[in-house]
C-alpha cells in the first residue's frame, strides 16, 4: 500500500498501457525532433517539428492552392479539388524519390484526398474542410479528457523520452504542468473549431479555408515551443545525465 508521500500507484494495467502509449507518442515526437533529453535549442526543435521548409510547403500549398482557385472558379469543383490532391501527391512521390521518410506528405496526401473525395461526391466545395474539422474535434477532446483524468498525453509521451514512464504522476508540479499543457492542447484544437465551424455552416469557402491556414502553422509552433521549455524545465539537464561517479 502506497504512502501519502509516495502518491497512489497506478494499476499494472494503466502502466502497460501507458507505456505502449507511450513509446507511440514518444518515438513520434522523437522523429520530429522533438526529444526532451536532447539539449537542442528551442528554435532547432520548433523548426524540426513543423518539418523545415518542405514542412510548411507540404502543409500550405495544397490548402492554399484550392482556396485561391475555388475563390478564382468554384466550377468546376474538380479543378480545385484536382490541383490540391496533386500537390500533395507530387510532395509525396519527391519523398519517395529521395527515400526521405513520407510519413507526414503521406498523410497529407491520404487527408486531401479523403476531403476532396468527400467535397466531390457531395459537390459542395465546403465540405473539403470537414476532415479538418472532425481532426480537431477528435483531438481536442482526447487532449482534454486525458489531462482532466491524470493522464495527459503530454506526459506519458515525456515520460517515455525521459525514463519517467509513470513517475511524473507522483510529482505534484510535474502532474500540474502536464494538466496545463494538455488543457492549452485542446484549447487550440477547440479554438480552430469554434472559428472554422460557423464558417462552414455559412458555406464561406475562402474565409474558412484562410483562417485554417492562419490557425494551423503560426498557432502550433509557438505551442510547441512553449511545451518544450516546459518539459526541459520539468526535466534539467542534471536530472538527464547519468551521475557521475565519486573520484
Amino acid at each position: 500500500m502506497s504512502t501519502p508521500e509516495q502518491g497512489a500507484q497506478p494499476e499494472p494495467d494503466a502502466v502497460s498501457v501507458s507505456g505502449a502509449l507511450g513509446a507511440a507518442l514518444g518515438g513520434a515526437a522523437r522523429r520530429a525532433g522533438m526529444d526532451p533529453a536532447d539539449d537542442s535549442r528551442t528554435q532547432k526543435v520548433v523548426w524540426s517539428a513543423i518539418g523545415g521548409w518542405r514542412g510548411i510547403l507540404e502543409s500550405v500549398l495544397p490548402s492554399l492552392a484550392f482556396v485561391v482557385l475555388f475563390t478564382l472558379r468554384p466550377d468546376p469543383l474538380i479543378l480545385s479539388l484536382g490541383v490540391s490532391v496533386g500537390l500533395a501527391a507530387v510532395f509525396t512521390l519527391v519523398r519517395l524519390i529521395q527515400k526521405s521518410p513520407p510519413s507526414a506528405a503521406l498523410g497529407g496526401l491520404v487527408a486531401a484526398a479523403a476531403a476532396a473525395a468527400l467535397a466531390l461526391w457531395t459537390g459542395r466545395g465546403v465540405d473539403n474542410f470537414v476532415p479538418g474539422l472532425i481532426t480537431n474535434a477528435v483531438y481536442g477532446t482526447v487532449f482534454l479528457v486525458s489531462a482532466l483524468i491524470g493522464w495527459s498525453l503530454i506526459g506519458i509521451a515525456a515520460g517515455f523520452l525521459m525514463g519517467d514512464v509513470t513517475g511524473w504522476r507522483n510529482d505534484k508540479r510535474k502532474r500540474r504542468a502536464f494538466l496545463w499543457l494538455g488543457v492549452a492542447w485542446a484549447a487550440l484544437f477547440f479554438a480552430r473549431l469554434a472559428v472554422q465551424l460557423p464558417l462552414y455552416l455559412t458555406e464561406q469557402v475562402t474565409a474558412l479555408g484562410t483562417l485554417k491556414l492562419i490557425m494551423g502553422l503560426p498557432l502550433f509552433a509557438p505551442l510547441v515551443a512553449v511545451t518544450w521549455l516546459v518539459v526541459r524545465a520539468l526535466y534539467p539537464r542534471e536530472s538527464r545525465q547519468d551521475p557521475t561517479p565519486a573520484a
